[in-house]
């Protein structure tokens, strides 16, 4: 079962290299608030730095540390568009409001900019990230990815290379080609996440940490939200707790947690590479992702040390696991050796769509962002914000999705999870 309260952060590269530590207390008084915010990662500052920029009383509860969930230890892929084809949204909403949806997928990597330039964000921010293909089948969803975005939308930001071209910049062998897109990259997310933190704290909210939200209660015509110690009363209140959501009551959440299944991920990140190594793996920044159902991603970190992430499994030494999945795709990383390994829970969709919404006129929520937490999360921040201020039209393009529930409770879900990892596993070795 996953869990939170009071935990401190798990042990990875991105913690011992993190540039701020932030040791805040725990809410031991009745606060009041425009407006409290449930989880410290990326969507719940992002929520709460767009609100205190427009003069809002914030606070936010985070039940363990800030960015303890997969704010802080992802990829830190930061990219464009939706897990799904766009084709999908199409179907689902038209075309106009596909169009409105793959301009915000454009705006959450522009907020990402904003953001490090505007608070002096130090998290190793790059651009440039390639999706590969390991065969002819799935290098055509490339293509139709490329001409799909270039078609429908005049999108000019990807360029498709055949296997000759992508070996200029990877030293694999294994790919037949790919799409690089030079606007979306990749970042050291638990600094980008503190950093964030600290622009909040700067602009006046107010963060508790080791502070378990334990109930919601709407009370004369205000909300509620109560930790194990102590309560905040809000005007509006925003879950911001993505994978974690199975660890509150029901009666906080009222069932969305159907809509998502956590899926975990797994990365190493091997000892510091000579630059002549890291060249010869990576020569131009980029962070690299294929397109199995079960994939691969990797990149540089700013210490030239190789990140390489899955989706992970059952098997008990995943470190191993991962060892072998990098050395399928760098064979002379042999020798290298393996400093840190972590896992966490990064929340899926039944069908990848994000699912963004309220449960009431006064709670929000968003999550289920599918692979694409970096840079969506910040684009659910300033729209869930916007509807606190009156203006809710964008989120209700999000409402109108179609995200698929999970019935039967955790064991059904748990039971889902691993069904599903082996029939992709068995998918991706025919596609």
């Amino acid at each position: 079962m996953l869990t939170f309260a009071h935990q401190e952060h798990i042990p990875s590269y991105y913690f011992d290299s993190r540039n701020q530590d932030f040791q805040l207390p725990a809410l031991s008084q009745i606060e009041q608030a425009d407006v409290c915010v449930i989880g410290a990662g990326f969507f719940g500052l992002s929520a709460a730095l767009e609100l205190a920029e427009k003069g809002k009383k914030v606070i936010v509860l985070e039940g363990a540390r800030v960015g303890f969930g997969a704010s802080g230890r992802s990829g830190g892929q930061a990219i464009n568009g939706f897990e799904e084809g766009i084709d999908e949204y199409i179907k689902q909403v038209g075309f106009d409001k596909a169009r409105k949806l793959w301009e915000m997928s454009l705006e959450a990597i522009d907020i990402i900019d904003e953001r490090i330039a505007k608070y002096g964000i130090q998290c190793d921010w790059k651009k440039g990230y390639a999706t590969l293909a390991l065969n002819d089948r799935r290098m055509d969803d490339l293509i139709e990815m490329e001409k799909a975005s270039h078609e429908n939308f005049g999108y000019q930001n990807m360029q498709l290379w055949d296997k000759a071209q992508l070996k200029r910049h990877l030293g694999s062998d294994i790919y037949v080609g790919g799409l690089y897109d030079s606007n979306s990259g990749h970042l050291h997310p638990l600094n980008y996440c503190l950093g964030l933190a600290k622009a909040c704290l700067n602009l006046g909210v107010q963060i508790f940490e080791q502070s378990p939200v334990v109930d919601l209660i709407e009370k004369n015509g205000a909300l509620e939200v109560k930790t194990d110690r102590s309560a905040v009363i809000a005007q509006d209140v925003i879950l911001a707790v993505n994978a974690y959501i199975d660890v509150l009551p029901n009666s906080i959440h009222h069932g969305i947690n159907r809509k998502i299944l956590p899926v975990e991920s797994f990365i190493i990140a091997t000892e510091p590479l000579s630059q002549t190594l890291a060249d010869s793996l990576i020569n131009n920044g980029m962070s690299v992702c294929d397109n199995n159902l079960l994939l691969d991603y990797y990149r540089l970190s700013a210490d030239n040390r190789l990140l390489f992430g899955s989706d992970s499994s059952s098997e008990k030494d995943m470190i191993a696991v991962m060892r072998r999945n990098m050395l399928h795709v760098f064979p002379q990383l042999e020798d290298v050796k393996i400093d840190y390994g972590w896992a966490g829970p990064i929340d899926m969709t039944m069908n990848s769509t994000p699912h963004f919404g309220r449960i009431s006129p006064h709670i929000y929520f968003t999550q289920g962002y599918s692979g694409h937490g970096v840079a969506l999360t910040g684009l659910a921040g300033r729209i869930v914000a916007e509807a606190i201020l009156g203006d809710d039209q964008r989120l209700r393009i999000f409402e109108g999705l179609k995200v698929p529930s999970v019935y039967g409770g955790k064991i059904v879900k748990n039971l889902a999870t691993k069904i599903g990892v082996q029939y992709y596993k068995f998918l991706d070795r025919f596609r």
